[in-house]
């Protein structure tokens, strides 16, 4: 192994220009989830910049080992180093070449200790239990605060969809059935997964139905902001072309009427957006569409099922139970003379 290069990346642009490698790290990186992915993560950037850029990159040789998406805000707790992709993102980590991991890691603290004039703190936010932030060694003249952070309410899954009852607790799989005979009622129902050639229209649908359906509450939802829909535009082509999204929507009677938007991943389904028209809340197309999803998510291998942050009742109506991420906070030792 050479010497270890680490180096500040602080454009737009620059970061960009990274893309091709930042993937083969990606793929590399044991830890590594969907919105850790240059798809994800350059979107993001694109479409909220809340401060300065400051990534790091160490390369052994030629060869990209770590990567850091940092940002700096300027505030009231003083310059924090955050995350590229914070609020949005379920999941957050720095990614790091596990044939070098331990020391791409040190490579990657020692460079922002050379920095150490820029930032005041480091918040590494929502870590899974797995996260390769997790095992960065505490910076220089910095004390560490670590705590729970959010929970992440997971389903594990069989190894066939026979075998679901046995997972899916009773009450859930009445309601299920339930649901399904409305739905035949109502009329013909459909379920299917969207090709890639659809997914942009698709998602344009999606998107009326999550704000249909939080409308019909009184409030915006996610995707009340125009940013958070063209950052979501803008992403999607680049994680379908990593193989991972899937996209399924519900017909009945001929009309979309529900729609489903996750990832599939080295083994993990993840549950990100989903909609319905309010017009047909009693035939529950988003319980529905939920178990399709889980369904699928079993034949295609899936060991578990990820309904992300936020314990929402509905996901432990599924079974599922709590899996939390950590947040690391460092902050800068004050030394009086």
């Amino acid at each position: 192994m050479t010497s270890l290069i680490a180096q500040t990346i602080d454009e737009g642009a620059a970061l960009a220009a990274l893309v091709p490698e930042w993937w083969d790290l990606w793929h590399r990186a044991e830890s590594a989830t969907p919105f850790q992915s240059p798809a994800w993560l350059i979107a993001w950037w694109r479409h909220f910049h809340p401060g300065e850029l400051f990534c790091v990159a160490v390369r052994d040789g030629r060869r990209l080992v770590a990567l850091a998406p940092l940002y700096i805000e300027d505030g009231a707790f003083g310059r924090r180093l955050l995350p590229v992709g914070i609020s949005m993102s379920d999941y957050l980590d720095v990614l790091l070449d596990p044939a070098v991991g331990r020391e791409a890691g040190a490579a990657l603290v020692r460079h922002l200790e050379t920095h150490a004039q820029a930032w005041d703190g480091w918040d590494l936010e929502e870590l899974a239990p797995d996260a390769s932030a997790l095992s960065l060694p505490l910076p220089e003249n910095c004390e560490e605060t670590a705590h729970g952070q959010s929970a992440c309410p997971t389903l594990k899954l069989p190894a066939a969809v026979e075998e679901l009852a046995g997972v899916i607790p009773p009450r859930k799989l009445r309601k299920l059935r339930m649901a399904r005979n409305r739905a035949e009622r109502r009329g013909e129902t459909l379920l299917r997964r969207v090709g890639d050639g659809e997914a942009a229209a698709f998602l344009q649908t999606l998107f009326d139905l999550h704000g249909a359906r939080w409308t019909s509450r009184g409030e915006d939802g996610l995707l009340g902001d125009a940013r958070v829909r063209r950052f979501q535009e803008e992403a999607l082509p680049g994680l379908i072309g990593a193989g991972f999204v899937r996209l399924y929507g519900l017909e009945i009677g001929g009309k979309v009427v529900g729609g489903y938007y996750g990832f599939l991943h080295r083994r993990r389904a993840y549950a990100y957006l989903g909609g319905f028209d309010p017009d047909f809340a009693y035939e529950s197309p988003g319980t529905i569409l939920m178990a399709h999803a889980i369904e699928e998510a079993v034949r295609e291998g899936a060991g578990e099922f990820d309904f992300l942050r936020g314990r929402e009742a509905y996901k432990y109506e599924w079974g599922a139970l709590d899996r939390w991420n950590r947040r690391r906070s460092f902050r800068r030792v004050v030394v009086h003379a």
